[in-house]
C-alpha cells in the first residue's frame, strides 16, 4: 500500500484562465468606476506617490526614536514648508507667463502650423501627385478654420484646471494618514480574516504593499531617467528651458502613447517656433524624441517600472488598449497599477480558494468552534 504524495508547501500554482478572467474583469470594473470619481482617484494616487517618497524619511526619524505619530507629522510638514516656499518663489514667474499664457501659446500653435507647411511644400516639390493635389494650401485651410476656436479651448481649459485646484489640497492631507495609520489598516484587515487565512493574508498584504510601492518608485526613477535624457538633448541643440522641456515630457509620459505624443509634439512646437529659419532643429528635435522614446522602452521602462510588475508584454499593451477603450484617458493612466495590484490579490486568493490544506484547517476550526459553542449544552 503506497502513502499519498504530500502537497508541497511553499510552492504556489500558476494562476488559471479562470483567475485571470476574473483579474481582468475586476481591473476594468475599477477602471470604470474610476472614472466616477476621477476628482478623488487622482489625488489619492498622488498621495500614494508622496507617500512611498516620503516613506524613507519616516522610518529614517522612527529609527532616531521618534513615535510614528510625530515623524509622520514632521515629515508632512517639512514637505508642506517646502511646497509653500517653492510657491511663492515661483509665484511672479507664474503671473507673469499666464498674463500673456494664451498669446504664448497662439505664438507656438503658429509656429508649428508654419513648420508643417514648409514640410508638406517641400513634399510637393518632390512628389507632383501632392502638388496637383494642393495638399499643403488644403491642409493649411483646414487647420486655420480649427484654429479659430482655440482661444474658447483654451479657457475653458484654463477654467477646468482650476476647478481641480481644491481636490489637490487633499494630497498632503491623505498622504500623513497613509504615513501616519498605514500599518494600523493593516492590522485590521488582518484580524478580520480567520485564523486558517492569517499567513495568506500577510502574504497578500505584503505584496500588494510591495507591488504599489514597486510601481511608483520606478515611476519616479523612470520620469528622472527621462527628464535628464530629454533636457541634455535638447541642451545640446540648443532649445530653451530643456530641463523644464524634458521634466514636462517625462510628466506627460505616464499616460502611455498620448502623453508621449503630446510631449513630441511640445517640443516640435518650441523648437519651430524660436527656431524659425532653421527647420533642421525641429526634425532633430523629433529624432531625439523618437530615441528618447526607443531607449524608454528598451532599456529605461524594464530597469524601472517593468521589474515590479513582472507582466506579460503582449497583456501589458492589451491592458493598456483596455484601460484607454473602458476609462478614456484615466484609464490609460491607471490601468497598469490597478492590474498590478488586482494581479496579485486575484492570484492569491486563487491560491487561496484551491489550496486543499488551507481549506481542510478552515473547516477543522469551524468544527472545534462549533464543538466549543455547545459543549456545555
Amino acid at each position: 500500500m503506497t502513502n499519498a504524495t504530500p502537497v508541497q508547501q511553499g510552492t504556489p500554482a500558476a494562476a488559471g484562465p479562470v483567475v485571470w478572467l476574473g483579474i481582468i474583469a475586476s481591473t476594468c470594473l475599477l477602471l470604470f468606476l474610476a472614472q466616477k470619481i476621477l476628482w478623488l482617484v487622482v489625488p489619492f494616487l498622488l498621495a500614494l506617490i508622496l507617500y512611498y517618497v516620503l516613506q524613507p524619511a519616516l522610518q529614517a526619524l522612527i529609527y532616531r526614536g521618534l513615535r510614528r505619530e510625530t515623524a509622520a507629522g514632521a515629515v508632512t510638514l517639512a514637505f508642506v514648508s517646502f511646497s509653500i516656499l517653492f510657491g511663492m518663489t515661483l509665484l511672479p514667474w507664474l503671473a507673469s507667463h499666464l498674463a500673456d499664457g494664451q498669446t504664448t501659446a497662439l505664438r507656438y500653435l503658429q509656429g508649428g502650423l508654419q513648420l508643417l507647411d514648409h514640410a508638406l511644400r517641400a513634399l510637393e516639390a518632390h512628389w507632383s501627385t501632392l502638388a496637383r493635389a494642393h495638399l499643403a494650401d488644403t491642409v493649411a485651410a483646414q487647420l486655420e478654420a480649427m484654429t479659430g476656436h482655440l482661444a474658447d479651448h483654451l479657457q475653458a481649459l484654463a477654467i477646468g484646471l482650476m476647478t481641480w485646484l481644491p481636490s489637490f489640497l487633499l494630497v498632503p492631507f491623505l498622504a500623513y494618514f497613509f504615513l501616519r495609520d498605514g500599518r494600523r489598516f493593516k492590522h485590521f484587515l488582518g484580524r478580520a480574516v480567520p485564523n486558517a487565512f492569517f499567513e495568506k493574508t500577510l502574504y497578500l498584504l505584503h505584496e500588494v504593499d510591495r507591488t504599489a510601492r514597486a510601481y511608483f518608485q520606478g515611476l519616479l526613477k523612470l520620469t528622472v531617467l527621462d527628464t535628464v535624457t530629454l533636457a541634455f538633448g535638447l541642451w545640446l541643440l540648443g532649445l530653451p528651458a530643456p530641463l523644464a522641456l524634458g521634466l514636462i515630457c517625462a510628466v506627460l509620459a505616464w499616460v502611455p502613447y498620448v502623453g508621449s505624443v503630446l510631449g513630441g509634439l511640445l517640443v516640435v512646437l518650441v523648437a519651430a517656433t524660436d527656431f524659425p529659419g532653421s527647420p533642421h532643429v525641429a526634425y532633430s528635435a523629433i529624432v531625439l524624441f523618437m530615441l528618447v522614446r526607443l531607449l524608454d522602452d528598451f532599456v529605461y521602462m524594464p530597469l524601472t517600472v517593468g521589474k515590479s510588475l513582472e507582466l506579460h508584454p503582449l497583456v501589458t499593451v492589451l491592458m493598456i488598449f483596455v484601460g484607454g477603450a473602458v476609462a478614456g484617458i484615466p484609464g490609460l493612466m491607471l490601468v497598469l497599477p490597478v492590474l498590478g495590484v488586482v494581479m496579485v490579490i486575484g492570484e492569491t486568493l486563487g491560491a487561496v480558494l484551491t489550496d486543499p490544506r488551507l481549506l481542510a484547517r478552515q473547516r477543522h476550526a469551524r468544527a472545534l468552534r462549533r464543538a466549543w459553542a455547545s459543549r456545555d449544552l
